[in-house]
């Protein structure tokens, strides 16, 4: 757990002046609304394509690990294909989503 107490904050001065040099670097510019619309959320596209084949099979894991997702909602189920289905994404295994 974060110790709040912990955190410290710059000096309002001090706070602007970083900003300040941050946005001075042409390569690191904040984006702009244009960019932000091309965002897509990643959610949706983690879920499995309408229609797609099913496999059932049984598995076995830990049970913190079920409980998280359970603790999810009715959708856990789909919350684990979504974690996996983003796992064989990354390393190449299933195609990106349109």
């Amino acid at each position: 757990m974060l110790d709040k107490s912990k955190i410290v904050f710059w000096p309002p001065e001090e706070a602007a002046a970083i900003h300040a040099a941050a946005l001075s670097d042409p390569d690191a510019q904040p984006l702009t609304e244009e960019e932000l619309a091309q965002f897509r959320p990643w959610r949706a596209r983690l879920l499995a394509p309408p229609g797609s084949p099913t496999v059932s099979l049984t598995m076995e894991f830990d049970a913190a690990t079920i409980a998280a997702f359970q603790r999810q909602g009715d959708d856990w189920q789909q919350g684990i294909n979504a974690v996996l289905r983003e796992w064989a994404i990354r390393r190449g295994f299933v195609p990106f989503p349109e």
